[in-house]
């Protein structure tokens, strides 16, 4: 695993910008700060409540988390949900947040642009991969049966089909042949969960040939004990999921934000199979359930991101994923056709 150390001003200054989000700049009284997440954090985020809990800032502090698809977790939390800190899964969906005068609209302005996780999309398949799938091309095949969620609610759906049409624009050249592979990619798909999570549970259960999802969830579903495999292809998408504190939540929350950026935070993040962010040094991290425990991120050969190639998600959530224009939304909707 390749880390990179910062020097002390940049983390002090991260930490100064974490630290000042809360609405209240005074010593913090305890109670309980509600953690409101996309379906992946679940898990990821027990040991880093309790690590948190044990530090001088989370002392006397209960965290509670509350999670489902990222687009169901933010309307909920528009709609009056508690949360003092949401953990999302894309950009957009805090960005729809700041709309509502919920979270503050400088709450990416800091050394990570409010990123709090980091992952890639990769292919979950059948324990012993029975049918080789390795490359793109492998899931165009006839008979390959395809499980992603839906990105009508989900935000590692969006991920997933952005990965994808990259990795079929990179591989044909232009957008006509990266659509014309999208229409054989969406015909495979047999399984359109609501969510990250009940997508990798449906394939639990034995639906589907291949699964696209983040490399930490097959990580994590292999140390929770399933029979499954996963491989990273050589063109995948960085994932980066953002966090951010609402107004009016206490100094605590802005606390916690900067712990789990921190490296103390991000080791234990790494544990579940995160990469860490960059800059973050977390040491030597043997991960448990990754194909290699002492390597467990592999460099992708082809490693695309949402600002590089797809023009940041202000234009690609709207190019893409229009409910009437979307590229992709109308490719799905023509999926079986």
């Amino acid at each position: 695993m390749t880390s990179i150390k910062v020097t002390a001003a940049l983390v002090a200054a991260g930490v100064l910008a974490l630290t000042g989000c809360g609405s209240n700049s005074g010593s913090s009284s305890a109670g309980t700060l509600n953690i409101v997440g996309f379906s992946v954090m679940e898990q990821a985020n027990q040991k880093v409540f309790a690590a948190f809990e044990k530090t001088a800032a989370g002392k006397g502090w209960n965290l509670q988390g509350a999670y489902g698809a990222s687009g169901t977790e933010r309307d909920a939390v528009i709609g009056g949900q508690k949360a003092d800190e949401v953990h999302l899964s894309l950009e957009p969906d805090v960005a729809k947040l700041v709309d509502a005068g919920k979270v503050a609209s400088s709450w990416a302005d800091n050394a990570t642009k409010g990123i709090c996780t980091d992952s890639v999309v990769v292919f979950g398949v059948q324990k012993g991969n029975p049918k080789g799938i390795k490359t793109w091309d492998d899931l165009l095949k006839p008979g390959v049966q395809i499980v992603t969620p839906d990105p009508g609610s989900s935000g590692s759906a969006k991920w997933n089909l952005l990965a994808a049409y990259g990795a079929y624009l990179q591989e044909t050249g232009s957008p006509a042949g990266a659509e014309a592979d999208m229409k054989k990619f969406m015909a495979n798909v047999v399984s359109w969960p609501s969510s990250g999570r009940d997508a990798t549970s449906a394939f639990e259960n034995g639906t589907g040939d291949v699964l696209l999802s983040y490399e930490n969830e097959m990580i994590l579903a292999r140390q929770s004990g399933q029979s499954i495999d996963y491989t990273d292809p050589d063109t995948s998408l960085l994932i980066e999921n953002p966090c951010a504190v609402t107004k009016d939540a206490p100094k605590a929350a802005s606390d916690f934000l900067a712990f789990q950026k921190s490296a103390a935070g991000q080791k234990l993040y790494v544990e579940t199979g995160f990469r860490p962010l960059a800059g973050v040094d977390t040491g030597t991290v043997t991960v448990k359930g990754a194909n290699d425990p002492s390597n467990p991120f592999p460099t992708i050969a082809h490693l695309q991101t949402i600002d590089k190639d797809f023009g940041g998600w202000d234009s690609a959530n709207t190019k893409y994923f229009d409910e009437t224009n979307g590229i992709l939304t109308k490719l799905k909707a023509d999926y079986s056709k």
